[in-house]
């Protein structure tokens, strides 16, 4: 890693960006819109050229490269929403520099490629998928990536089960990114000689068969299936080899007391270190809603294990060796940006929705002090820790202002329309009004959100009046709405109004409620799971 401050003369790619999507942002009260603003300005010094590359997505801070485990995954794939041009460029630089043998690199950065570890955590497979469908990418696009994927997970198939447990191992600590984490004391931060194939033999403990490593190849084997059948070709080996990750994931790396994931070492002891590999796990779509909400009750959403008053910690907060030192990169304490943009896959798949919302407007609230968007907050103040215009962070910002407050368009076609507004977390003045524009096809679409109701214009005209704390979905192409979801802990009454025409609302949180013939119609009940303590 490479210290040294970003320089910018513009936004450039980030304004061609806006320009295409048509994206803005503007508040009444608080500090949000600065912040938006602020986000912007800094994820253009993120954009550099790049080994060839006019316009490359990189992390920021004091990390001037691009990394697998974020910045060409998650990070790319929120950006694509904003910048799809360069998301595109980024992915396809990966899928050029992959090694001679098969491996992608850890990280690109000035000097070229570097393949001295894996550093996997979020499933590029997903994003490359859903950029696809997002019409990010075209079939070569999609043939490109799905190549040097599939090369990739043959790499670690062949190089990364020297136990043959069917999981993934983990050589050293940059092997999985959690810098500092107790889950690795002892253990080497990198591999003998920069050898991505060889560990430390003189430590009894490794290789350890990793959860999060195991989980991530798990959901990249799903979404390879889904590339395949795209292709034209068979996804059935793939689906085979995803049932068997998840499989060894169980087997090897869940202790069904604890209902917990941990690295079992190569003394078969599991490491019983409550970290946010959990989540990472969840995020990698492993597991039913049942397990999900489980995990919500014990874990995720307990003020003694990882729900801080800001964010997720990365170590549980009733572990002694919980790291109270804000100052650094550590990954044994602080609320870190990354698994806060990671969060969403997990929530979004089990349909808790207002959970997410709830927990993430505390982090909407602290950022309106920031002077440059950090990797990492402290969980108990919320303010700004360690490096600053880090562009996970920023991308989780701009993520969350569009879900939570915006005009999300979706992979599947469809398009969310969120009627909720940041709140203040200490004694400064609450934002009584957002608007949020953004291109959909050839139309330009603009929501106001304000206290008590939210309105939706096409091309000026208004379309949509809903109550706040609801979000409307509306169809691919037409727009049409075709279900709202309730996104707060309690039952919202009021008013849907479409092209003129109204129908009452009383929606519970989480509940979906379809529109049809000027009706609503329970899909799926909800329910809200509160935080424990």
């Amino acid at each position: 890693m490479t210290n040294g401050p970003l320089t910018s003369t513009s936004r450039g790619p980030i304004d061609i960006g806006l320009e295409s999507t048509g994206v803005s942002f503007s508040a009444q009260g608080g500090r949000v819109e600065e912040a938006f603003e602020l986000a912007l300005s800094e994820l253009a010094q993120c954009i550099v050229p790049m080994h060839g590359a006019p316009s490359l997505l990189i992390e920021g801070g004091v990390y001037r490269g691009c990394w697998l485990e974020s910045t060409a995954s998650i990070s790319t794939e929120v950006l694509s929403r904003f910048a799809p041009d360069v998301a595109r460029a980024t992915h396809e630089l990966y899928a050029r520099e992959i090694s001679p043998d098969g491996l992608l690199p850890f990280r690109i950065s000035e000097s070229g490629p570097d393949y001295w570890h894996l550093q996997i955590v979020s499933p590029l497979a997903r994003s490359v998928w859903r950029m696809y469908q997002m019409g990010v990418g075209d079939s070569a696009y999609l043939r490109t990536m799905y190549d040097a994927m599939t090369a990739n997970d043959e790499w670690i198939a062949a190089h990364r089960d020297s136990r043959g447990t069917g999981g993934v191992e983990a050589f050293c600590t940059f092997d999985t990114g959690h810098d500092l984490s107790p889950r690795f004391w002892n253990l080497p931060h990198a591999t003998p000689d920069r050898d991505p194939s060889e560990w430390n033999r003189e430590i009894a403990a490794l290789p350890l068969v990793a959860p999060d490593m195991t989980a991530n190849v798990a959901c990249q084997r799903a979404y390879l299936a889904l590339i395949a059948a795209e292709l034209g070709l068979d996804s059935t080996l793939w689906e085979q080899r995803h049932e068997a990750s998840v499989s060894a994931l169980f087997d090897q790396c869940f202790d069904p007391g604890d209902r917990f994931f941990y690295d079992r070492d190569a003394l078969e002891n599991l490491v019983r270190v409550q970290s946010d590999v959990l989540l990472r796990v969840l995020s990698c779509e492993i597991g039913d809603d049942e397990f999900f909400d489980s995990a919500l009750r014990e874990y995720v959403l307990c003020s003694r294990k990882f729900l801080a008053r800001y964010g997720f910690t990365s170590l549980a907060m009733d572990d002694p060796r919980f790291d109270h030192d804000m100052l650094g990169n550590s990954w044994g304490g602080p609320t870190n940006f990354l698994t806060m943009l990671r969060a969403p896959d997990a929530f979004e798949l089990h349909e808790r929705h207002a959970e997410l919302a709830a927990l993430s407007l505390p982090l909407i609230s602290a950022a309106e002090q920031f002077t440059t968007f950090p990797q990492s907050v402290s969980p108990w103040t919320g303010k700004a820790a360690y490096t600053g215009s880090y562009s996970p962070a920023i991308l989780w910002y701009l993520d969350t202002i569009e879900r939570l407050f915006g005009i999300m368009p979706r992979p599947t076609g469809e398009t969310w329309f969120t009627g909720l507004l940041p709140w203040n977390m200490d004694d400064g003045e609450d934002t009584t009004s957002t608007t949020y524009t953004r291109k959909i096809g050839n139309r330009r679409i603009r929501l106001t959100n304000e206290k008590s109701s939210s309105t939706v214009t096409i091309d000026g005209a208004e379309y949509l009046r809903f109550p706040h704390g609801i979000r409307v979905i509306a169809s691919e192409g037409s727009l049409e709405p075709v279900a709202i979801v309730g996104m707060l802990p309690h039952r919202v009454h009021g008013v849907l109004t479409i092209a003129g025409s109204s129908v009452t609302v009383d929606v519970g949180p989480n509940q979906r409620l379809t529109i049809e013939n000027g009706s609503l119609t329970s899909q799926r009940s909800g329910s809200f799971i509160p935080v424990s303590y």
